[in-house]
């Protein structure tokens, strides 16, 4: 930054002991752990759910329900923590997310697992944004970067262990308890966030909740975040796709003409008139869109064409799991130690970049540990985003909208892995179905047995890409009459599509590879050289809660 810039301010917004910030440091990553786990842990018990619940048909809501809420609640929590303090806002996230954790064990119905997803993401809204806004306040800028890492570690940690424990509980005792543990180690988080974390007595009499911009930022991000899920299954001129979307953002426009008006808006406009701020939050969105796609893709190769089961494919993806945990926890360091923001979080999106394009080369033919190779250095490129953009965020804003422009981030990495879901999903589809018929003429099988597989019928695209003996499904699908014609032709068959759905994977990965380009050039042109940069504010006063205040 320009010597015109205001004076540092190296102190931690709320003074606490050291041994005091290391409690709250356990307990708020506890409640990620938490959060997180949550995901993984679902992911492996949910074809057991939905067969108990009698929900096949609508199995998707389960993910869908809660995602809608924590995205949408999220910057609501941001702003609210601003207002009344972290400890009681991130008390009632916890809260509400044991709440649901508890119901959803309890759910007869899939209609009432469902409702009851929606409520956990309602709390688990809260536990990010706010836990990261925690970490801000306790902490100095210069030693946020120390701390920061481990929350991005804790997902890579979760996405280890999560299938594990889901499955053994599953299998053990039943799948109503991979919610029932959830409240034992809450109540930790509880006991220790009450205890320790103080509150701060900022005025607030000219503050409040802007009501109309919280219902316009509901009424837009759920349709455009519905819309973009059911691009997954639908078209683009679907009324459910292309009119959803197109509605949510007619109302986000309502909402941004709003928030320009309003005396405390839900989400300050004026912040997105730091470039360090802006950067960062595009920059999130743009490499949400690539490493999602990554996330969701690389382990269905696994099942499809490489024969892994759920849980194996799980354990396929820890070199991309371990180069994120690595990244995260080592930038961090580096950050605090050098305040060197920009040359990371560029190096990362050209990283991130590169290890995308190396992988659009995936094939069934591909060696493991080449695959590995390039699936860490994924992990390598995205680890630093989650912790070194939550940084120049926290050190470039004020720090009375801490907890908004932290908010503000999740929201933009959200909505942004969504968005890249619904466009990467696209591209797979329409390359698988135009590279099976090309790669089944190509492997010699006769036109007509081609042409089955190209008009559907039996071979529909979910037959293509299920788990399981693929042989055996492209044999079920095949009349009778046609069936001792096409049995000696299904190892070419077999073949033919497997090389299909590996050229469709790896072109899912293109818009990743052009979304971290744009995303390392935003970084060059808005994030910050060396140095911290944030407005030079007196610590926060506060009551109740914890030992006196000390540099400790």
């Amino acid at each position: 930054m320009t010597a015109s810039n205001p004076p540092i301010q190296d102190r931690a917004p709320i003074e606490l002991p050291h041994r005091v910030r290391m409690e709250i440091l356990f307990a708020v990553l506890l409640g990620i752990l938490l959060a997180a786990l949550d995901q993984t842990i679902v992911g492996t018990a949910l074809p057991v759910i939905v067969t108990d619940l009698n929900g096949n048909d609508v199995y998707v809501w389960a993910f869908t329900s809660y995602l809608l809420t924590a995205t949408i609640s999220g910057p609501i929590y941001g702003k609210l923590s601003d207002l009344y303090g972290r400890r009681p806002i991130f008390i009632i996230g916890v809260s509400i997310f044991l709440l649901g954790s508890l119901l959803c064990g309890l759910s007869q119905e899939m209609w009432q697992f469902i409702l009851f997803r929606g409520i956990q993401g309602l709390g688990a809204g809260a536990l990010f944004p706010v836990a990261l806004a925690i970490i801000g306040d306790i902490f100095a800028p210069s030693e946020r970067g120390k701390y920061q890492g481990f929350f991005g570690a804790v997902f890579g940690l979760s996405s280890v262990i999560g299938p594990a424990i889901g499955g053994i509980i599953t299998d053990t005792i039943g799948w109503h308890w991979i919610f029932f543990v959830n409240l034992p180690l809450g109540a930790v988080v509880l006991a220790v966030i009450w205890r320790t974390l103080p509150l701060h007595t900022e005025d607030v009499s000219d503050r409040s909740l802007d009501y109309a911009g919280a219902a316009l930022l509901t009424g837009a991000l759920v349709p455009i975040l519905v819309g973009f899920t059911n691009k997954q299954t639908g078209e683009w001129t679907d009324p459910t796709v292309g009119g959803l979307i197109i509605l949510g953002f007619v109302v986000l426009a309502a909402f941004i003409f709003v928030e320009s008006r309003a005396h405390e808006p839900l989400v300050p406009l004026k912040l997105f008139r730091i470039p360090a701020f802006t950067g960062s939050v595009t920059a999130m969105f743009l490499a949400a869109m690539g490493f999602f796609a990554a996330v969701v893709f690389l382990p269905r190769w696994f099942q499809v064409v490489n024969g892994s089961s759920a849980l194996e494919s799980g354990y396929q993806i820890l070199p991309l799991l371990a180069g994120l945990i690595f990244s995260a926890i080592v930038s961090g360091q580096i950050v605090a130690r050098t305040r060197q923001y920009k040359i990371i979080v560029v190096g990362a999106m050209i990283l991130l970049a590169v290890g995308l394009y190396l992988s659009t080369n995936i094939r069934p033919d591909t060696p493991l540990p080449l695959l590995w190779l390039w699936m860490a250095i994924i992990g390598f490129g995205i680890g630093p985003a989650f912790a070194v953009f939550t940084l120049v965020v926290q050190n470039n804003v004020p720090v009375r909208d801490l907890g908004t422009g932290t908010s503000s981030l999740t929201l933009f990495q959200q909505v942004g892995g969504t968005v890249g879901l619904a466009i990467t999903g696209t591209i797979f589809t329409e390359t698988l179905l135009k590279e099976v018929p090309e790669q089944l003429t190509a492997a010699g099988v006769p036109p007509q047995v081609t042409q089955g597989f190209a008009g559907g019928g039996g071979n529909t695209l979910n037959q293509l890409t299920g788990v399981g003996d693929l042989g055996e499904r492209i044999l079920a699908g095949v009349p009778d009459a046609f069936k001792a014609q096409v049995e000696p032709l299904i190892p070419a068959i077999v073949d033919a599509i497997h090389q299909a759905f590996s050229i469709a994977t790896g072109a899912a990965f293109t818009v990743g590879i052009a979304t971290a380009a744009i995303a390392a050039v935003v970084a060059v042109l808005t994030i910050p050289g060396p140095g911290v940069s944030v407005p030079v504010e007196e610590p926060v006063s506060f009551r109740g809660g914890a030992p006196a205040p000390s540099t400790d």
